[in-house]
């Protein structure tokens, strides 16, 4: 993999050359640069790398104005030591924000949704409204989650089940980790692919992959056992159960 560094401190290119070295050893950096004119004038003139790193605040800029001066053909992933820019790096596709100092299994996982294709150059941010009623939604691409000073990118296929406690939503991963979300299970169902995905009752969203056993229950409907566990009952509600069982089924 040729990695490029769009960093203006030598410590941090020096800390992030050392970090990709222990991650992976066949990793080459194939240059780092310290200012958007120094970037522009590599991506004009040099091969696209598979992966870059850019920081947010540059020596005779923010790292955004790349963008707009030049065709970014790789995934990026944004390094800073500031929140406040996560929105910003995700509208232009960022494959990931990492706040700085970068610790070793975040850059690790950025390396490997890279490597998996994980860039989205269609990227739906999860902060979109409802879709008009002659246009489908656009299915959300990747999750990004702010729980204190922190910062996750969540793909699909790492969720289990999406539910809501008192108001409040919560994805939680397939190892069993709850992540706070900012929108409704009404605003996020139509945001989520439905051969993966469906609505069990008011309060839960699951992943086919995380149904662990069904068992009959009262009155016609569903209990799901779910793994990793759900601590309530997941009860598919009778008038969901029809729909279910098809779901299930590949119809």
């Amino acid at each position: 993999m040729n990695v490029l560094l769009v960093e203006d401190e030598p410590a941090a290119v020096a800390r992030m050359r050392k970090l990709l070295a222990a991650i992976d050893p066949a990793i080459r950096v194939v240059g780092d640069v310290p200012s958007v004119r120094e970037a522009v004038a590599w991506f004009n003139s040099q091969p696209a790398p598979d992966l870059a790193f850019f920081d947010v605040q540059l020596a005779d800029g923010d790292s955004f104005a790349i963008f707009s001066k030049v065709a970014v053909d790789c995934p990026v992933v944004f390094t800073t030591a500031y929140d406040e820019y996560a929105l910003k790096a995700f509208r232009v596709n960022a494959l990931d924000y990492l706040l700085k100092p970068v610790r070793a299994d975040e850059l690790a996982g950025a390396i490997a949704r890279a490597r998996a294709g994980g860039v989205v150059r269609d990227h739906t941010k999860l902060e979109v409204g409802p879709a008009a009623p002659d246009k489908a939604t656009a299915l959300v691409k990747r999750f990004l989650i702010r729980y204190g000073d922190q910062f996750r990118v969540v793909e699909p296929d790492q969720i289990a089940y999406i539910h809501s406690t008192q108001k409040n939503t919560f994805l939680r991963t397939r190892q069993g980790r709850d992540l706070p979300l900012d929108q409704s299970l009404d605003r996020l169902e139509p945001q989520l692919d439905p051969a993966h995905f469906t609505r069990l009752n008011r309060q839960l969203i699951v992943r086919i992959d995380s149904i662990r056993e069904l068992v009959a229950y009262s009155k016609s409907r569903v209990k799901v056992l779910l793994d990793p566990p759900y601590e309530d009952d997941a009860i598919v509600s009778s008038e969901r159960s029809a729909a279910f069982k098809r779901w299930l089924a590949g119809e």
